[in-house]
């Protein structure tokens, strides 16, 4: 039977009726139907609805339909979406009693209950995984030790940094993304049961009693709004679009500096695969795929908001094409982010060669000018010398270090015997001594407070468990 053919003469087209069915995808929210449900029905109990054995009824069979669907695979073929399949089984294992269920409620504001408790489920396991992906980035800055690398701008050499320095710059993106995922599950923490259809439930129902079953900070304050809004699923769909962001930066970063060219970056064989045709190959498909699902997820945000973007209030039925975006979004970043973790275990870095690329093209040119300013040369002036220095290295194709003191002077009688200490790698690195620079000092502090902030980040998820 359905839930709504009271009125009409006709049956559904066949291939109408097949074609605008749900259940395909919306059964995943099995988990969550059945426990807005059972909030649903104690406070119809409470409203004097349904009696003591009614309730007990209803809860007892609503459990034999979870522990029933963890055992086998969700099949339905006639039920329209999960509640409808949640209807059905009710009253085939209880009874006519297993209509009184839906007093007072709508699917509207079923629905929207559902994705809520969906993607706050979702969010706790996705910062629990962003928490293992930045332990996965601090333990190999640890390792890293002092090793430096070129620091690029423009894609061109710009200066020494600490390797331990670059990869925390990822766990500072990752970490705001577990807080942008906090922000997002903040706002959606409401309820929306007791909206009914638009305009809010025909029964007395306690709208805090229900909101409190299901741990949402509060009921929705307004029924046109709670049984239309998908404002929580685009806030988070765009929060994950910007964590696929920057998993697609780190993942372009590590192909490039794993090209022969670089070498920066040896690939784990476990996550690279070969050419059919060129036996020498070893391909970065991990990152690649990585940076290519990216654009899944970002258009998984673009199709939410042209979705939305011109509903009148409140439910229409273009509301069901938001949820497999959403679907589609969790699943990518959940099946990402738990391989990133693994492969940055098992990467390995050349430290040696990165230490080398560092030792050319200039890259201790601001060192220098610094040391200038240092001596009490104007900012402007210093460098305007400096650049002339490196350009006189070009002419003879070398580096600063190899100018004689006689040559510098020419361009500034400031530069003294002790210039050549400024150039070295170490003090290039120490003089960025200050609070998110790279001095080996600075990013000691920046790797403990980085633990902290995880440690912290996995107490939050702990305490949502």
């Amino acid at each position: 039977m359905k839930m709504w053919s009271g009125r009409f003469r006709q049956p559904l087209d066949p291939a109408f009726e097949c074609w605008q069915r749900s259940f395909d995808f919306d059964r995943r929210l099995l988990k969550y139907e059945l426990a807005a449900s059972a909030a649903h029905a104690r406070a119809l109990k409470n409203a004097g609805v349904l009696s003591a054995d009614e309730l007990i009824s209803i809860l007892e069979g609503l459990q034999k339909i979870g522990e029933s669907s963890a055992l086998s695979f969700v099949e339905d073929a006639e039920a329209e979406d999960v509640h409808h399949f949640v209807e059905k089984q009710l009253a085939a294992r209880i009874g006519d009693v297993g209509y009184k269920l839906h007093s007072g409620r709508s699917r509207n504001e079923q629905i929207a209950t559902d994705l809520r408790l969906y993607v706050r489920a979702a969010i706790d396991v996705l910062r629990k995984e962003l928490a293992e992906v930045c332990g996965a980035f601090v333990e190999r800055a640890e390792r890293a030790g002092s090793a430096a690398m070129p620091a690029y701008t423009h894609l061109q050499r710009a200066e020494p940094v600490l390797v331990a320095h670059w990869l925390l710059a990822y766990v500072e993106m990752f970490l705001r993304d577990a807080d942008r995922l906090a922000d997002c599950r903040k706002r959606l923490n409401v309820c929306p049961l007791g909206s009914g259809a638009v305009a809010g439930a025909t029964l007395p129902l306690d709208r805090g009693f229900m909101a409190e079953e299901l741990d949402f900070d509060s009921p929705t304050a307004n029924s046109l709004d709670a049984t239309s809004d998908r404002d929580f699923a685009l806030e988070f769909v765009n929060t994950l679009s910007l964590l696929a962001l920057h998993l697609s930066r780190w993942a372009e970063e590590m192909i490039i500096f794993s090209t022969q060219e670089f070498g920066f970056v040896q690939l784990p064989e476990a996550y690279s695969t070969g050419s059919s045709a060129m036996p020498q190959k070893k391909n970065p498909d991990l990152l690649e795929l990585v940076r290519g699902k990216a654009g899944r997820v970002i258009g998984n945000a673009t199709a939410l908001m042209i979705t939305l973007k011109g509903l009148p209030l409140a439910y229409n039925k273009d509301l069901q094409e938001t949820q497999q975006p959403l679907f589609e979004a969790v699943d990518t970043a959940l099946a990402l982010l738990p391989l990133v973790a693994e492969f940055m275990k098992a990467v390995e870095f050349d430290h040696q060669r990165m230490s080398d690329a560092t030792q050319s093209g200039f890259m201790n040119a601001w060192a220098a000018a610094t040391y200038l300013v240092n001596r009490g040369v104007p900012s402007r002036m210093a460098h305007e010398q400096t650049g002339k220095a490196v350009k006189r290295c070009v002419e003879k194709n070398c580096e600063l270090q190899d100018l004689t003191l006689e040559e510098l002077q020419e361009l500034n009688p400031a530069f003294d015997d002790n210039f050549q200490d400024c150039l070295k790698q170490a003090s290039v690195l120490a003089i960025h001594d200050v609070v998110g620079g790279t001095a080996p000092a600075r990013v000691q502090k920046a790797i403990g407070a980085a633990k902290k902030k995880i440690d912290s980040l996995r107490e939050e998820v702990h305490a949502h468990a």
